[in-house]
C-alpha cells in the first residue's frame, strides 16, 4: 500500500458518519484541485461524447428505426439531455461531488436507490468503453489497409482473435495514459478532439456539395416532423439511439472536485457541451441524408452494410483520396473518447468505495497523479471481459449494445433528474427560477427518459428487435439489460451483507432538503 493513501475512512466508522453529513468531505477524496476550466471541461465533454465516433455507429441504426426523419429524432432526444443537464447543473451547484448519480440519488431516495444509480453509470460506461475499443479496431485495420492498398490487412478486424486482442490492447493504452493523471489526459485531449472537429465538418462540407454519380436526396422540412414517424415504438428506439449519441456531457460534473470553480464551471461546461454537439450532430446529419439517402442499396442508409459502420463506407464518395483522413478521425475520436470515458467510472467508483458501498479499495488514490488508479484498472478489466463476451456471442455485437448503452442512459439519468426535483421539493416555489430549473426542467425530462426506457424495453424483448441476435428466443438487447440489472442486485445484495453501514445510512445518510448556495 505503499503507492496509494486511502482517501476514504473505514465505513461504518464515526468518524465516517460524522464526515459524510459535512459538505466539506466531498473535497477531500484526495483528486487533484483546480485542474480544469470552462474550456477543458467543453473539451473533456466533447471527447467523451466522442461525436465521429456515436455518429459512424448510431447513424445508420437510427435510420433504419425513423427513416429519413434523423434530424427530428436528434432534436427531440436532445429535449430530455438539455433538461436532465439544468437539474445536473443545480443539484451540482449544492453539492459537488465526483459520484454524481450515486451521491445525489442516494441523498434524495436513499442508499439503495443510489447505489443502482451507481451501478446504471458504471455499466453504460463499461458498454460505452468496449463499444469505443471495437469501433477502434476496425478503423485501425481499415485505416492500415488504406496506407499499404492491402484488402488483407483491412479485413483483419474480421479475424476474431485478432479482433479481441487489439481491443484489449487499445483499453489498456487507455487505462495507461489515465493513470498517469489529469494532466496528461488533457495534453492528448485537446489535438485529439481538434483533430476529430476539423474532419467531421470537412466531410459535412463535402457531403453537402453532393457527387456526380449519386443523386441527392431534396432537402424536405418534413424531416423535423417527429410525427412523421411510422410508430410510437419505431420512434422510441430511434429516441434511445439519439440519446445514446448525446451521452457523456454528464462527465464535466463527474470532474467537479477537480474543477476551477467547482460549483459553476462544471454545469456551465455541460449545457454549453449539449448545445455545441446538437448544432454538430444535425449540419452532419442532414449532409449525410442529402448526400446518401435512405435507400436499401448501394450507399443509401437503410442499406444493412452501410449501417454497420457509415463513416467507413461513405468517406471515400464523399471525400474522395482525403477518405483517409476519416479513419484517422475516427481513430482519434475512439482514442480521445477511451482516455475521458474511465474518468467516470472511475470515479463514481472512487466515490461508492469512499462512502463504503462497494469495497474501500475503490477510494484509493495514487500520490503521483492523484487519480483513482485501482479504479481505472478495474473499469478497464471489466470492459475488455464485456467486449471480449459479446464479441464471442454476436457478431452484431455494436449495434446491440449501443441500443442497450441507450436504456441504461435513460435509467441512470432520469433517476438524478428525479433525485433533483426531490433534492429540491422545499425550495421549488422560492421564486420562478427555482420552480423551472430544479423541478420542471429537471421533471420533464426525466418523464421523457423513463418513457424511452420502459418503451424500449418490452419492445426490445422482441426477437426481431435490433439486429435480429436473439438468446433462447429473447432479443440480445433486452437479454443484456436483464443480465445487468439482475447483476447490479446481486452485488448490490453481496455490497450489504458485506459491509451495511452505508446501507443503514451511517456513512452516506439521506438529508432531507439540501443547502441551497444561490
Amino acid at each position: 500500500m505503499s503507492e496509494y493513501t486511502e482517501a476514504s475512512r473505514p465505513p461504518g466508522s464515526a468518524e465516517s458518519a460524522q464526515a459524510s453529513s459535512g459538505a466539506s468531505t466531498h473535497r477531500s477524496k484526495g483528486l487533484a484541485k483546480g485542474r480544469l476550466g470552462l474550456l477543458a471541461s467543453i473539451v473533456l465533454g466533447i471527447s467523451t461524447i466522442a461525436p465521429v465516433y456515436t455518429l459512424t455507429g448510431a447513424l445508420g441504426p437510427t435510420v433504419r428505426e425513423v427513416g429519413a426523419h434523423l434530424p427530428a429524432v436528434f432534436l427531440v432526444g436532445f429535449l430530455p439531455m438539455l433538461l436532465v443537464a439544468l437539474g445536473y447543473r443545480e443539484l451540482n451547484a449544492a453539492e459537488p461531488d465526483s459520484g454524481t448519480s450515486f451521491t445525489w440519488s442516494a441523498r434524495a431516495f436513499g442508499p439503495m436507490i443510489g447505489w443502482i444509480g451507481g451501478w446504471g453509470l458504471v455499466t453504460a460506461t463499461t458498454i460505452v468503453l468496449s463499444n469505443l475499443a471495437g469501433v477502434a479496431v476496425d478503423f485501425f485495420y481499415l485505416f492500415l489497409g488504406q496506407l499499404s492498398g492491402s484488402h488483407e490487412v483491412s479485413a483483419l478486424s474480421d479475424n476474431l482473435l485478432v479482433n479481441v486482442t487489439t481491443c484489449c490492447v487499445f483499453i489498456a493504452m487507455a487505462v495507461w495514459i489515465c493513470c498517469r493523471g489529469m494532466g496528461t489526459t488533457m495534453t492528448v485531449q485537446y489535438g485529439l478532439v481538434a483533430l476529430q472537429l476539423v474532419v467531421l465538418i470537412g466531410f459535412s462540407m463535402a457531403a453537402f456539395g453532393g457527387s456526380p454519380t449519386i443523386p441527392p436526396l431534396q432537402f424536405d422540412s418534413d424531416w423535423f416532423n417527429p410525427f412523421g414517424v411510422e410508430s410510437f415504438s419505431s420512434f422510441a428506439a430511434g429516441l434511445s439511439l439519439s440519446i445514446f449519441i448525446f451521452w457523456g456531457w454528464d462527465v464535466c460534473l463527474t470532474v467537479s472536485e477537480e474543477s476551477v470553480g467547482s460549483e459553476e464551471v462544471p454545469g456551465k461546461a455541460a449545457t454549453w457541451t449539449v448545445l455545441l454537439i446538437l448544432g454538430l450532430y444535425l449540419v452532419t446529419g442532414i449532409a449525410t441524408l442529402q448526400f446518401a439517402g435512405i435507400g436499401d442499396i448501394g450507399l443509401g442508409l437503410g442499406n444493412p452494410r452501410i449501417q454497420e459502420n457509415v463513416f467507413a463506407h461513405l468517406a471515400g464518395p464523399v471525400m474522395g483520396p482525403l477518405a483517409i483522413l476519416m479513419s484517422i478521425a475516427v481513430l482519434a475520436s475512439t482514442a480521445a473518447s477511451l482516455q475521458s470515458t474511465f474518468v467516470s467510472p472511475a470515479r463514481t467508483l472512487l466515490a461508492m468505495g469512499y462512502y463504503g458501498a462497494v469495497p474501500e479499495r475503490f477510494a484509493s488514490i495514487c500520490p503521483r497523479s492523484q487519480t483513482p488508479r485501482y479504479a481505472t484498472i478495474c473499469a478497464g478489466v471489466a470492459a475488455g471481459l464485456f467486449y471480449v463476451t459479446m464479441r464471442t456471442l454476436s457478431e452484431n455485437v455494436l449495434a446491440d449494445t449501443i441500443t442497450a448503452l441507450g436504456m441504461m442512459i435513460c435509467f441512470y439519468y432520469s433517476l438524478t433528474a428525479f433525485a433533483c426535483v426531490w433534492y429540491f421539493r422545499d425550495s421549488l416555489f422560492d421564486s420562478l427560477r427555482h420552480f423551472m430549473m430544479r423541478g420542471l426542467c429537471p421533471f420533464v425530462g426525466g418523464g421523457i427518459l423513463s418513457v424511452i426506457f420502459v418503451q424500449t424495453a418490452i419492445d426490445s424483448a422482441s426477437p426481431s428487435f435490433g439486429s435480429g441476435s436473439h438468446v433462447a428466443g429473447l432479443g440480445l438487447v433486452f437479454v443484456i439489460a436483464m443480465i445487468i440489472l439482475l447483476l447490479g442486485i446481486f452485488l448490490m445484495v453481496l455490497s450489504r451483507m458485506r459491509a451495511p453501514a452505508f446501507f443503514l445510512g451511517m456513512t452516506l445518510h439521506r438529508q432531507a432538503t439540501l443547502p441551497c448556495r444561490r
